[in-house]
């Protein structure tokens, strides 16, 4: 079973962050710079948050509010879901999917130390199922 923090040695510890009091505008760049769909919101070093291209869409836009405007500590989702760097792939995907989240911040000694997306859990999980299949090949075939 591949842990968390093996996933997170492959992918990167990179984790991008915005605080409460940056613009929804300045957030929407940052992902877009990135390349990716959210952030996780600190006030210092503690993660407060966590927003998502989901949370702009559907908490400024559609309301019809000014994304220069408006802070990201107002759109944010507050509460922190996140997982230890032992926790499984298999762990982290069921979390995930019980609490309809896609990007889980990984958290160790109360400090972020990676961000896993729910693309990156089903290409582990496949790259995992693919060494199997090709070890049972093996095996077969001699």
């Amino acid at each position: 079973m591949t842990t968390i923090a093996q996933l997170l040695e492959v992918k990167g510890h990179d984790v991008w962050s915005v605080g409460p009091e940056s613009s929804v505008s300045a957030t929407i760049e940052l992902m877009a710079k990135k390349e990716v769909g959210a952030l996780i919101v600190m006030d210092g070093a503690k993660p407060v948050g966590v927003i998502s291209e989901r949370d702009c869409l559907r908490k400024v836009f559609l309301p019809g509010r000014t994304a220069s405007e408006t802070r990201v500590k107002d759109v944010m989702t507050r509460r922190v879901i996140y997982a230890p760097p032992d926790h499984t792939v298999d762990a982290c995907m069921a979390l995930m999917t019980n609490k309809r989240i896609r990007h889980l911040p990984v958290l160790e000694d109360g400090r972020v130390v990676g961000v896993v997306s729910i693309g990156d859990l089903v290409k582990a999980t496949i790259d995992e199922q693919q060494h199997t299949i090709d070890q049972l090949v093996n095996y077969i075939t001699g």
